[in-house]
């Protein structure tokens, strides 16, 4: 693991800041922002107005963008004492991360739009706008934390409580982004239940706020639906692995790789196991689905590395998260003409095109990339 020094990030800067805190209207955003400007920097707080539709409240919604939150929000910086702006990127928002989400699907393969939202968004749109008027540095509510070594460089680490770690949905942020970015909620072994209290101390009413959850742009959670909204319903074939139609869909883009509910295919396998998306192909329209151990992938190529500070150089061994909640798995990775080749010490499910991989080195991100192809034990998908 790289050796660092201790915990100095600009949260701990030796003068205080100018800090812009995006305040989503949730518990995390709002104790966070308090942090900051308790900690001395000139704190403003900003929500940003991404919803197509900012009339909608939280009714029946499970995301973090509605007319609700920015009056949470509002309230929350009104107790810290701090200025308040709403900052309208929902064109940008649609554009980044809605059609990119819708056009991932489409092409058969699986995004993750909160990363996506973190790269384009909260440390792209919102940082550049935030550094062109004078703003040192951009505070959110994610658990996270940035370490500044003693030649300059800055690196983004796990949060200190590995339970509530998000360092997989930031593994998008370079060395730059890093620079201006304050979490201040990364390095402290706290349970959610103790950040609510802290909020309740404040006096801030987000305190019993429930935590938004799922995607943020589909209200109701039904991602089928919303896709299906946009894309219009297509007939096409569930087939096994020797391409006998079993069963049929209404859209390739309502499946992911993986997925073992909802197949609706007539009749039982030989064997009577369950069966599993196995691969999706947008170009004919077909879901192949297979038993469990045609999932085990072996290896993956991954395009569009980002890297949380200098690339590295030659084969290394690391772990790999490959999802915002799952574990850590050892693998070998390199850099070859751009493409992330990794292999993996024991098999691994549930790996899509489309999902990010994030390296880390002990604690340490070293960078993502975007899963491009898949190996398996018996074939290439």
């Amino acid at each position: 693991m790289t050796q660092t020094s201790p915990q100095p990030s600009p949260m701990t800067s030796p003068r205080p800041l100018r800090v812009l805190a995006a305040m989503s209207g949730g518990v995390d955003s709002a104790v966070a922002a308090a942090r900051a400007a308790e900690a001395g920097h000139d704190v403003t707080g900003v929500h940003l107005a991404l919803s197509a539709n900012p009339q909608s409240f939280r009714t029946g919604a499970r995301g973090c963008c509605t007319i609700e939150d920015s009056r949470d929000a509002r309230r929350a910086a009104d107790v810290i004492g701090i200025p308040f702006y709403v900052w309208d990127l929902a064109e940008r928002f649609r554009e980044d991360v809605v059609e990119d989400f819708i056009a991932e699907y489409e092409a058969g393969r699986t995004p993750n739009p909160c990363l996506r939202c973190n790269e384009k968004i909260k440390f792209a749109a919102l940082l550049d706008k935030a550094l062109a008027l004078g703003f040192d540095a951009v505070c959110t509510g994610h658990y996270a934390t940035v370490v500044l070594n003693e030649d300059g460089t800055r690196e983004l680490h796990r949060a200190s409580d590995m339970a509530k770690d998000q360092s997989y949905v930031l593994g998008v942020l370079d060395e730059r982004q890093l620079a201006h970015a304050m979490f201040p909620l990364g390095d402290t072994l706290t349970t959610k239940g103790e950040i609510r209290a802290e909020a309740e101390r404040r006096g801030l009413a987000v305190a019993k706020k429930p935590d938004s959850h799922d995607i943020c742009f589909i209200a109701d959670g039904d991602t089928q639906g919303f896709l299906a909204n946009r894309l219009g319903k297509a007939e096409g074939d569930i087939v096994d692995e020797s391409g006998t139609k079993i069963g049929s869909h209404e859209g390739a883009f309502g499946f992911t790789i993986g997925q073992r509910k909802g197949l609706r295919i007539g009749h039982p396998a030989a064997d009577g196991k369950p069966r599993y998306v196995l691969d999706i192909s947008p170009v004919n329209n077909t879901v192949t689905v297979g038993p469990v151990e045609a999932l085990d992938v072996t290896a993956l190529g991954a395009i569009k590395p980002r890297w949380c500070g200098t690339a590295p150089d030659g084969p290394g061994t690391y772990t790999a998260q490959l999802r915002a909640h799952g574990g850590e798995t050892e693998v070998t990775a390199e850099l070859v003409d751009g493409v992330l080749h990794v292999t993996f010490a024991e098999p691994v499910r549930g790996v899509a095109p489309g999902q990010a991989i994030v390296l880390y080195d002990g604690t340490r991100v070293v960078g993502s990339a975007t899963i491009a192809t898949t190996e398996r034990a018996a074939a290439t998908v």
